[in-house]
């Protein structure tokens, strides 16, 4: 018996460093190590299909600002709840990764055109901008969302990280809480 509940602690054990290697602690979201490791797949598969994917880059809007007027434990709560929006608006196949801070990484796999994940991410950026109830009254959180397309916005991870990263930028100077496509902000 006491073989076997050290064989039991043993494997929670391994779960729990396996959790903390590949998923964000907070939100519970997969982290950077996964992501890539997904991305690696996604863009794999693609290459052999020829089947676009969407990366998108999102931020959101003035978050400093709700840390620093609400305190951090109301700012877990708003990427908290951000995360637990985004995933509603996604199918099991795609991945939602938290960055650090406020930056969320969406991927989209058999996605069919740049005009579909556009529409993604219209979903998400409407999902996360509901107000959210918090200790301090009602919350009106916006994101800003950049959409990469593989493989005419780049071929590898790199290039479509830099691409949406350009295009979430782009998004924020128009205004935030608004959705840009790579072509969009390089045209």
């Amino acid at each position: 018996r006491e073989f076997a509940g050290a064989r039991v602690q043993e494997r929670r054990a391994e779960q729990q460093i396996h959790r903390l290697a590949h998923y964000d602690v907070l939100t519970g979201l997969p982290n950077r190590a996964l992501l890539v490791d997904r991305a690696a797949q996604a863009l794999s598969l693609s290459r052999r299909t020829e089947d676009p994917l969407a990366l998108m880059f999102l931020d959101l809007d003035h978050f400093k600002e709700i840390n620093d007027q609400y305190g951090h434990d109301v700012g877990d709560a708003v990427l908290v709840e951000s995360a637990r929006r985004m995933t509603g608006e996604i199918r099991a196949c795609d991945t939602i990764a938290r960055l650090g801070g406020d930056e969320f990484v969406v991927l989209l796999a058999n996605t069919l055109d740049s005009a579909d994940a556009l529409a993604v991410a219209e979903k998400i950026r409407h999902a996360i901008a509901q107000p959210l109830e918090s200790a301090g009254g009602l919350l009106r959180i916006t994101p800003s969302i950049g959409v990469a397309m593989y493989p005419a916005d780049g071929k590898t991870l790199d290039e479509l990280r830099r691409a949406a990263d350009e295009a979430m930028y782009e998004a924020k100077k128009n205004g935030r809480n608004a959705v840009s496509g790579f072509r969009q902000a390089a045209g």
